[in-house]
């Protein structure tokens, strides 16, 4: 039989050590929130590195995940990383949690001839702040969706976040400097058949990794293409009446995961769910509350391979599927 206090102390060790190397926080600050002395969590650390808990954390996760994680995993279908963050945590302190966390494990899907596809917004641009250099030869980073509106090109919004993942992957960079959502939809098809923009389409089309957050329509202010000037009232409207609950790289979906019949779809700069399924590796960064139901539709559409999530946004995903179930 398992002696309790060894499992309880492997559980703390555990704990630290997510929070000292994936998280990159100082002993002092895991020690006040921990709540046990510096001293303590230096022993937690060196117990978790005797006993293989680091090794195994770090650089194999998908071997030693928690039981959340294990849940989510097997309940989806999808492997599943949850970022540690305390009761109290703010949305930014979450967000950023979040984001240090699928940094480490993009960098380390990251190999030489890579194609990375990445969607912008404000998660991503967490993440690409995180990222760790990892030099790889002939890495390619394309734009999947565009970023203009009305009032701003998107062009150094785009560039900034590209240039995050260019940067830490000596990677060449191809932006899509077309329009986030198009006035009309025969404008989109015409601009397909340009070679420049088509160019990039086929790079979209061969990325082996997708890197992407999710907006939601309902209640999340960091949700740009909902908060911003990317769409008219009338469109705002439609989608509520077609039960749009979020987006991925502008294409729009319901709590069900369905995207037929919303006619925004057409008109939009995003690559179709066809399109995304067919991305062997697709890894998903997305926290706060206000993403349960944009969540919810992702998983329900078969876009996620893998989620990084942070710990409350993990939990409701789940008792939401029990209380479904029952």
């Amino acid at each position: 039989m398992a002696d309790p206090a060894n499992a309880t102390k492997a559980r703390e060790a555990l704990r630290a050590a997510q929070l000292y190397y994936l998280q990159n926080h100082t002993m002092e600050a895991i020690s006040q929130e921990m709540r046990v002395s510096r001293s303590s969590i230096s022993r937690l650390l060196s117990y978790a590195r005797d006993t293989g808990l680091v090794e195994i954390r770090v650089h194999s996760p998908q071997e030693a995940r928690s039981r959340l994680e294990q849940q989510l995993s097997e309940r989806f279908g999808i492997i599943a990383h949850v970022a540690p963050a305390p009761a109290r945590a703010s949305e930014s302190a979450r967000l950023d949690r979040t984001a240090r966390t699928a940094a480490h494990l993009v960098a380390a899907a990251v190999d030489d001839r890579s194609t990375i596809g990445v969607a912008w917004g404000a998660t991503m641009t967490a993440v690409a702040r995180h990222l760790p250099a990892k030099p790889v030869h002939e890495t390619r980073v394309v734009q999947l969706n565009g970023a203009a509106n009305l009032h701003t090109s998107g062009l150094a919004y785009s560039a900034g976040l590209l240039g995050g993942f260019g940067d830490a992957f000596s990677a060449t960079v191809y932006q899509f400097t077309v329009p986030a959502i198009f006035d009309d939809p025969e404008t989109r098809r015409a601009l397909w058949r340009e070679r420049s923009i088509s160019r990039v389409l086929n790079l979209q089309a061969s990325a082996n990794l997708f890197v992407f957050s999710l907006g939601s329509r309902l209640g999340d202010r960091r949700s740009h293409i909902y908060s911003g000037s990317y769409l008219e009232r009338d469109d705002l409207k439609e989608l509520a009446h077609a039960g749009v609950v979020g987006d991925c790289a502008t294409q729009f979906f319901r709590e069900d995961g369905s995207t037929d019949g919303i006619p925004l779809n057409e008109r939009s700069s995003g690559p179709s769910f066809d399109v995304v399924r067919r991305i062997p590796r697709r890894i998903c960064v997305v926290s706060g509350a206000a993403k349960l139901q944009s969540l919810r539709g992702a998983l329900a559409a078969g876009i996620i391979t893998e989620l990084v999530v942070d710990e409350e946004l993990a939990w409701l995903a789940l008792e939401g599927e029990r209380g479904g179930a029952g």
